[in-house]
């Protein structure tokens, strides 16, 4: 039974309610063109931890050594993961994908027998996020953790994924502070799956525009003494697979199976490949700009080369999970660790062999545990329901979400009607292509339905994007 825990909140603006815990720690960001309020901490207890999760899974398990911080910016959404070990340990790395993005991870292929990692950060924010990696490390120092004698010099490595782009409206990422929150706050025996830390706003199926919600997942199994663990963010370019073969979560066409097998999409390529495939209208430009970056953990003592096979075996079976994986576009990469505690097992042949056929099923579990319960959902008109024309003049206005997005309301034709006025695009409402809202209820509306979902909620001098898990706000700067 897990106990409840502590949470830091920081309320950064009005009516933005932002927790900070041990599991996930939520701060605000500040952009150039807006001044948010200086955070303050306070202690609470929320409904999401108490005696278990209830909205969202999460992976409970019993090993000291290894402690699990993990931070987001709600404004974003973005995050980071940290995972902290209690001493040095040894480890390796295996990278696939075509455009990875790591600090000090070309340190860990020398294999060297010394025990010298002391903690992984896996971040969103692309090449940015890379600055959380660097400030764990130097949280290790300023703590007196680690020191500067050659001997007790801390090692830090980690990873990015691109969260960027057309998944939200502002560019917040993961910082020196969330990392050193994150780190500091880091706990054994819990893990949270799905949207959060570093798999925030991850997403994967880009390559068949599925464009579906996805995130962090893991698992984990002790055979005798031996622990293994995995984590991953599923942040990929491919589908997420299940072991029957269907895709879990994709934005499909009018004209696609119900029962959508990832077989269906590769043998249909290169057609599939194409926006506007199988007589899609509503197309959306493919990301180009994908990772899975992952872990496996297991408290057998492994050589440098058994923890290099591990590292390969373990990360060539996520091509089962992940079709296809490991693209040009993708920057996959693997950590596979090892914290000594245990010299023998699991079994009588090769411990890296035995360890990685468990450790590529529980990898497998991992990449389906990071599909969030929800997706993206977009309301229905209400064709019976009329709004004032006076009700609708006060949602009229320009309404601003970062310094790249603007979006503007007026009233035609007895109809709110919204354009995307700053440099991008506002998710469905196109630059040059104004869309009619929809009624749904008085302060809700929708799009004409297309393959994705688009929905605005207007309250006092703010506008809610797609309401929900994933919600972008937008703040009036002109208009009533």
């Amino acid at each position: 039974m897990m106990t409840a825990r502590k949470w830091l909140k920081l309320d950064c603006a009005p009516a933005l309610g932002l927790a900070l815990t041990a599991l996930t720690l939520t701060a605000c960001a500040a952009m150039p063109q807006e001044a948010l309020a200086e955070p303050k901490p306070q202690t609470e207890l929320p409904a999401l931890i108490n005696d278990g999760f209830e909205s969202e899974s999460a992976l409970s398990f019993d090993w000291p050594m290894l402690e699990i911080g993990t931070g987001q910016y709600e404004d974003g959404p973005t995050g980071l993961t940290v995972l902290k070990f209690g001493k040095k340990v040894n480890a390796a790395v295996d990278a696939r994908g075509g455009g990875p993005g790591t600090v000090n991870a070309e340190y860990l292929k020398l294999g060297y027998t010394q025990p010298e990692l002391d903690a992984i950060v896996l971040a969103g924010g692309s090449w940015y996020g890379l600055e959380a990696v660097t400030a764990a490390n130097t949280a290790l120092l300023d703590d007196r953790y680690r020191g500067g004698y050659w001997d007790n010099v801390g090692l830090v490595v980690g990873s990015i994924i691109y969260d960027f782009g057309g998944r939200r409206l502002n560019e917040i990422y993961p910082d020196k502070r969330l990392a050193q929150l994150a780190l500091r706050a880091a706990e054994p025996g819990i893990f949270p799956n799905g949207a959060y830390g570093a798999g925030r706003s991850a997403m994967n199926g880009g390559i068949f525009g599925c464009h579906a919600r996805s995130g962090q997942g893991s698992a984990y199994r002790q055979v005798g003494d031996v622990k293994i663990a995995v984590f991953t963010v599923v942040n990929a370019l491919g589908t997420v697979t299940d072991r029957e073969g269907n895709v879990v979560a994709c934005h499909k066409g009018d004209n696609w199976p119900e029962a959508l097998k990832a077989t269906d999409l590769m043998r249909a390529a290169p057609d599939s490949l194409q926006p506007g495939w199988n007589g899609e209208e509503d197309t959306k430009e493919v990301e180009r700009k994908n990772t899975t970056i992952s872990v496996v953990v297991t408290n057998r003592a492994l050589s440098p080369a058994e923890l290099q096979r591990l590292a390969v075996q373990v990360h060539t079976s996520m091509a089962r999970g992940i079709q296809p994986f490991a693209s040009e576009f993708d920057g996959d990469v693997l950590y596979a660790v090892s914290t000594n505690e245990v010299d023998s097992g699991p079994g009588a042949t090769l411990p890296s062999m035995e360890i990685g056929v468990t450790a590529s099923e529980l990898m497998w579990d991992a990449i389906l545990a990071a599909m969030p319960e929800e997706q993206v959902t977009q309301p229905e008109p209400d064709p019976e329901l009329v709004v004032s024309a006076s009700a609708l003049q006060k949602y009229a206005g320009t309404y601003r979400f970062s310094h790249l997005a603007e979006l503007t309301v007026r009233v035609e034709d007895g109809a709110l009607v919204a354009s995307a006025t700053g440099e991008r695009d506002v998710f469905q409402v196109r630059k040059g292509s104004p869309r009619t809202l929809l009624a749904a209820t008085p302060d809700t509306f929708t799009v004409e339905r297309g393959r994705y979902p688009f929905s605005v909620q207007f309250t006092d001098d703010t506008v809610i994007v797609n309401p929900g898990r994933w919600q972008q706000t937008g703040h009036r700067v002109s208009g009533n």
